[in-house]
This record gives C-alpha cells, structure tokens and sequence, in this order.
C-alpha cells in the first residue's frame, strides 16, 4: 500500500483528490497539510511512501519547502502537484530534490501514473510538461538574466532566500542604502513594484535557484 500525503491550501482540491485515491487499491491518504510547517509535522509523526505537494504553500516557498524536506528525510519521495506549467519553475522543483511534476488540470490517471512511478522509485513527468519545460528554458532564461547587472541578481536571489536588505548588505560588504538602490533599480527594470510578484518572477524565470 503506498500511503500519501497531501500538502494543499485548498480543502476543495484536497477533497478532489481524496476521491480520486480512493478509486485505487494500492493507494491511501495517511495525512493532510495546508502549510509547509505541518507538512514537516506530518513527515515527522507518520510513515509516509510519498508527498503530494502543491508547490504553493502559503507560508513557504515551494521550492524550498523542497530543499527542507529533503534535508531531513533524504531519501522521501516528492510528487508535485501545481497549477504552474512553465519550464524554469518544474526544472527548480526537480534539481531542488522533487522525483516527479504533475498539472493540476492534468488527467486523474496521469496522477494516479505519477504517484505508483514515483512510490516505486522512478521519476515522472506530466507528458503535457516535456514540450514547454524544453521551450521555456530553453529560450525564456537569458533575457531576465541580461537585464539585471550581476549586483542586482544578488540582491534578489537574497531577497528570494528570505534575506532582510541589512543581511544581503552584510554578505556582499555592501551598506544597506546601496543594496536598497539595487532592489529598486531591478524592480524598475522588471517593472514590479512588490516583494510577493518580485518572488513569482524569479521563480518563473529560473532566478531563485539556491
């Protein structure tokens, strides 16, 4: 029996996908999540073959939500399942430490696939992914990176690792005023003006990779 959790904000989705688990013999819902914080309390209180994770969390970054898991349980089976389908953020969740990638508009068998492939010790990938994942990364990567100067992609793979402006000045020897000019400035060239869609950008373009 392959026993899964099911990390998700949403009751609807969670629910959703409760039934179709239990259309299976060999799988069975042990445990549920809606933060980050409990998808580790659960890990640690229950045996687990395999986490299905919306890469969403509210009060975590799902790729490093990723990072955290695997720190602790290297060996644990992540199957991510998001509404998300371009390239940069799939190739973040596999290298961060995910076996598998699944859409949520992706066809219940296509899920059921994924979690039995990946429980057994393989790698999945939603079919529908393969052709975008090559064409997004492929050419969507180098005009983000060329817009920003090399200071300014620091500062924001700081701000994407959860840093205040006072630490990333700390680790580039920089004073907090310049580093601030340097968030501005990139927020200017990419025409964000806050942290949350500043996160969504990096994300999408392959800018928040630790």
């Amino acid at each position: 029996m392959i026993r899964v959790i099911i990390a998700d904000d949403h009751a609807i989705m969670r629910g959703g996908l409760k039934q179709i688990i239990a259309t299976t013999i060999d799988i069975v819902v042990v445990g549920e999540a809606t933060t980050g914080q409990e998808v580790l309390d659960r890990l640690r209180e229950l045996q687990v073959d395999l986490v299905l994770l919306d890469i969403a969390m509210p009060d975590t970054q799902g790729v490093d939500l990723i990072r955290r898991i695997k720190a602790r349980w290297p060996a644990q089976p992540i199957l991510i399942l998001s509404m998300h389908n371009e390239g940069q953020i799939v190739a973040l969740a596999l290298k961060a430490g995910a076996r598998g990638y699944v859409t949520k508009d992706s066809e219940p068998e296509v899920l059921i696939a994924g979690i039995r492939k990946i429980a057994e010790g393989g790698k999945f990938m939603d079919p529908a992914l393969v052709d975008v994942m090559l064409f997004d990364v492929i050419s969507g990567i180098a005009q983000p990176r060329q817009a920003l100067s090399g200071r300014e992609l620091q500062v924001l793979e700081g701000i994407c690792a959860g840093q205040s402006l006072g630490q990333i000045a700390e680790e580039l020897h920089l004073s907090p005023k310049t580093v601030s000019t340097h968030k501005m400035r990139l927020m200017e060239k990419l025409s964000i003006d806050n942290n949350t869609d500043l996160m969504r950008y990096a994300i999408r373009h392959g800018l928040a990779a630790g």
